[in-house]
């Protein structure tokens, strides 16, 4: 059985609605309809019953909800396994990364890698922000540079890189956009480009919703990529809160970055699951990170690899702070 449908199932069964089910999953509704329907003729039974007022899990649908999850995870982790062995044996480091991922100490961090690690290479995967963990999650990578926070990061392993100020992005024409800086307060009525609502604390971060004093925000447009956002600031749909690198990484025409005053700074983090930390590529990696990171802070330079092994520790300072 395809654990796909397992996981719709979950969607619907814990929603109770097949909107908001296919609002969690980015699929259609009637695709989602057809999937559970197609669960249903697999099984030979009916999991819910369908009334005006949402779907209830029948008998049947009710002892699938409760050993689907078990059945969905051992399924899962057999399969991040089985790929960060597959990745191991061809000596790939599966790196996942948000944006412009670690800035301008990315390329640091990859070059002192294999350096580190001879004869192996790093695929960077960028992920859309539907996926802050950016793939991580699904084990579709054996690490990730990611912005903090974001969900799930609670259960895995955490170091703050970097830090810097959060912009504004704003159409070129905006009234704002002739400032030296912009006081945040002064966004508050603004119209909005955000993530989608499903990143949920993240989403929440980049629009600073507990940073406005109870004022609700304004969603001008929703986007999943750089490009796309991009765009719809460009077309004045909304303004967006951005680090300050984006002023350099997504520089274009019909867009200006602002200074903002009255916010909180974004981090930059690199995350692993915990087992990864038993993984020698995955620990020479995060020593790689932490190394970039104390050059960036201190001047000081190691050669790669030794770090010590001391900075490679669970719930350091940082990654408790910002969890």
């Amino acid at each position: 059985m395809n654990t796909r449908l397992l996981r719709y199932f979950l969607a619907v069964a814990d929603t109770g609605s097949l909107t908001g089910a296919a609002r969690v999953l980015f699929v259609s509704q009637p695709a989602l309809t057809k999937q559970i329907g197609r669960l249903e003729a697999q099984l030979g039974v009916a999991l819910f019953t369908r009334s005006r007022t949402g779907m209830v899990l029948t008998e049947a649908g009710q002892a699938l909800a409760r050993r689907a999850p078990a059945l969905v995870d051992a399924c899962e982790q057999a399969l991040r396994e089985t790929k960060s062995a597959a990745s191991r044996a061809a000596r790939v480091l599966r790196v996942g990364f948000i944006a412009s991922a670690a800035n301008e100490a990315t390329q640091q961090i990859i070059a002192a890698f294999t350096d580190a690690q001879p004869g192996w290479r790093v695929d960077m995967h960028q992920a859309p922000w539907s996926d802050p963990t950016a793939g991580l999650a699904d084990g579709e990578v054996d690490v990730a540079l990611l912005r903090l926070p974001f969900p799930g990061q609670e259960s895995l392993r955490v170091e703050v890189l970097l830090t810097e100020p959060r912009w504004v992005a704003l159409p070129a024409t905006h009234p704002l956009a002739d400032r030296d800086r912009v006081a945040f307060r002064e966004l508050w009525d603004e119209p909005f480009v955000a993530a989608p609502a499903a990143t949920g604390p993240w989403r929440d971060y980049w629009l600073a919703a507990d940073e406005r004093e109870g004022r609700p925000v304004r969603i001008g447009a929703t986007t999943d990529q750089p490009d796309d956002w991009l765009q719809a600031i460009a077309n004045g749909y909304g303004v967006a809160l951005a680090p300050e690198s984006a002023a350099r990484f997504y520089a274009r025409p019909g867009v200006a970055y602002r200074p903002v005053t009255g916010v909180s700074p974004s981090h930059i983090g690199v995350a692993w699951p915990p087992a990864g930390g038993g993984d020698p590529a995955v620990r020479r990696f995060v020593r790689c990170c932490l190394r970039a990171r104390t050059a960036a802070t201190t001047g000081e330079t190691r050669e790669a690899g030794t770090v010590d092994s001391d900075e490679l520790t669970t719930g350091t300072d940082s990654e408790r702070n910002h969890r």
